[in-house]
């Protein structure tokens, strides 16, 4: 299975990759602001998080 990861700039993206990694996925991951509607297209299954922004509303 290959999965698409978006990452947020935070560093919890790659724990998440390298949990699924464990679990003998294909894994690719990319930056949110680095890419497009078409490339989505290509994987199985997509991974997305909210990133530090969440955190952030969490703390305040």
């Amino acid at each position: 299975m290959h999965i698409l990861v978006i990452d947020n700039y935070d560093s919890f993206t790659y724990n998440l990759v390298h949990y699924l990694e464990d679990l003998d996925c294909l894994v690719t991951v990319k930056r949110n602001d680095q890419l497009t509607i078409e490339e989505v297209a290509d994987y199985d299954k997509i991974v997305y998080h909210q990133g530090l922004v969440f955190q952030m509303k969490q703390v305040f």
